[in-house]
């Protein structure tokens, strides 16, 4: 069966505002950190000062989200699975938002003269537009605009 032809999945939690509103924290593994946050900074992120160290940094990213950069080590000791290769397999996606198609091809354009690399070519899909590209650690990071006006309210 088809994407196209196969039913939507059932919704018993439906809704457009979390119920239980949560802080979000993504925790990645860098090889060197300095040199992760210096390519951040380069993006135009900030970080928290009160939760880096010389083995973790927390990254704003949005009023509730971030993103932990974990040394290796740090961040082996908070799974018993082995850390996964970012630079051969990709085992998440990462989008952040931007306020223009402008915006987004600014922050891809800055990841790229900060040592990042291009992961997929742009996506126009008329109300939404994203490009992508990979840190320096190979993590994949999605950056995309989407008309306000085509989101759903209410």
């Amino acid at each position: 069966m088809s994407t196209a032809q196969a039913p939507a999945p059932t919704i018993t939690n439906a809704g457009m505002v979390a119920k239980t509103p949560r802080k979000l924290f993504v925790n990645i593994p860098v090889a060197d950190l300095q040199r992760a946050i210096t390519f951040f900074e380069a993006l135009g992120f900030a970080f928290n000062p009160h939760f880096t160290d010389h083995t973790a940094t927390c990254m704003l990213v949005g009023e509730d989200a971030y993103v932990m950069l974990l040394t290796a080590e740090k961040f082996a000791g908070f799974t018993r699975r082995p850390t996964a290769d970012a630079k051969a397999q990709t085992g998440a996606l990462y989008a952040l938002s931007a306020d223009s198609r402008e915006a987004v091809d600014a922050m891809v354009h800055a990841a790229i003269a900060a040592g990042g690399s291009h992961a997929l070519e742009p996506m126009d899909h008329g109300f939404m537009y994203g490009w992508s590209f990979y840190d320096l650690d190979g993590h994949h990071w999605e950056v995309f605009w989407m008309d306000p006006a085509a989101v759903p309210q209410g």
